[in-house]
């Protein structure tokens, strides 16, 4: 058996992945932007045909991250997304932020029989407008996103949805792909998706596409 010699230059290794990436997954039915942001995500969780279950709104990759520069907050379901964006490239040192544990959030999931991930989304009112949200665990957080907006809360720039999960996951997700309320959006569909995933699509929004970890 031939020894496999590693690859130890960090930036040869992402040179290497992203170009494998490129010559196995489907790629050619998204814009230039949109492609830097799916690679990133096939990156994240090493599955090529991730690529068929995107779905995105047109110019979805260049109104995010317009409202990056701009200096939008990034709102994240999970503190797992939130730790997953890295701070770096942020274009504006934008915001990051999770609410989860917020002491005012187990009162509204009390109140609304809900999951506290859904309840923290009633807490993003004030920083909701023009904000790219990251939902990359909570079905439950997307769904009340939803119900938020057609409330008449303030849109944000766009959403990345992509919970995870056999309950609701797919459900969530087909919601905001059938109806985005006029909100640019990109979305996984079926099953699959993650906290991994929604920060990855943050990074590459932000630059942060080719050689960086």
């Amino acid at each position: 058996m031939t020894a496999f010699t590693p690859v130890r230059d960090p930036a040869e290794i992402y040179r290497r992945s992203f170009a494998i990436i490129r010559a196995e997954a489907e790629l050619a039915r998204f814009d230039a932007a949109t492609e830097s942001v799916v690679v990133r995500m096939i990156h994240a969780c090493g599955m090529v045909d991730l690529a068929a279950d995107i779905a995105v709104s047109d110019g979805f990759a260049f109104t995010a991250s317009a409202a990056l520069q701009a200096g939008a907050p990034v709102l994240c379901d999970v503190e797992m997304v939130r730790h997953g964006v890295i701070g770096r490239l942020m274009p504006a040192g934008n915001e990051v932020l999770c609410l989860l544990n917020d002491p005012r959030v187990r009162e509204i999931a009390a109140r609304d029989a809900t999951t506290r991930s859904a309840a923290q989304v009633d807490l993003w009112a004030e920083r909701m407008g023009g904000a790219v949200i990251a939902i990359g665990n909570a079905p439950t957080a997307l769904f009340r996103l939803l119900e938020l907006i057609d409330a008449g809360a303030p849109k944000p720039a766009a959403i990345i949805g992509a919970p995870v999960g056999f309950v609701g996951a797919v459900e969530s997700k087909q919601a905001l792909v059938d109806d985005p309320r006029g909100v640019a959006y990109l979305t996984v569909t079926g099953r699959r998706g993650g906290s991994a995933l929604a920060s990855a699509a943050v990074n590459a929004l932000a630059g942060g596409l080719e050689g960086h970890g």
